[in-house]
């Protein structure tokens, strides 16, 4: 069991320097608008993270007893917004990236800011509010003892899922 905590606490400690560089990146990246190779390479490395957040969550969601025995629903069913709302940032993350480099990268003296570039950057960032309190929300929670030994309530849900 101690192992376990150990691992645990190391794969929390990755996942939250993963969110807080994502955090970091869309607080300050546009302070480095005037140098677009600055900034490339930092929403590369951010796109990276989400992505590298999202399959470490995937891997605990493998790891845990409830998959084990076969309640891929149930977990299915718990983390389907954490799921939906990561895949979702990813996208909107990766679109605002391309699109603020693609207005930016000849004119990067010049201050270029669309209506939709605007619309856009504000519905990323509150996608981006709602995923960073899932992903920590869940990141805790799969720490929890329960999932990874066999209970009365998983026994249930598995009684439950065979009728």
């Amino acid at each position: 069991m101690m192992l376990q905590t150990g691992n645990y606490t190391l794969v929390l400690l990755i996942q939250l320097i993963l969110l807080v560089y994502d955090m970091f990146v869309n607080s300050f990246s546009e302070l480095l608008r005037r140098a677009p190779v600055i900034q490339l390479v930092l929403f590369i490395i951010q796109d990276i993270a989400i992505l590298f957040n999202m399959i470490i969550i995937l891997l605990m969601m493998f790891n845990t007893y409830v998959f084990q025995v076969g309640l891929v629903s149930l977990l299915i069913q718990r983390f389907r917004a954490l799921i939906v709302f990561s895949s979702l940032y990813l996208t909107l993350s990766i679109c605002l990236h391309c699109w603020i480099l693609n207005l930016r990268w000849m004119y990067s003296d010049r201050f270029i800011w669309t209506d939709g570039l605007q619309a856009l950057f504000v519905f990323q960032r509150t996608v981006a509010v709602i995923y960073y309190y899932m992903y920590k929300r869940t990141s805790e929670f799969m720490g929890d003892p329960r999932l990874y030994e066999d209970s009365l309530w998983l026994r249930e849900a598995f009684s439950k899922a065979r009728e």
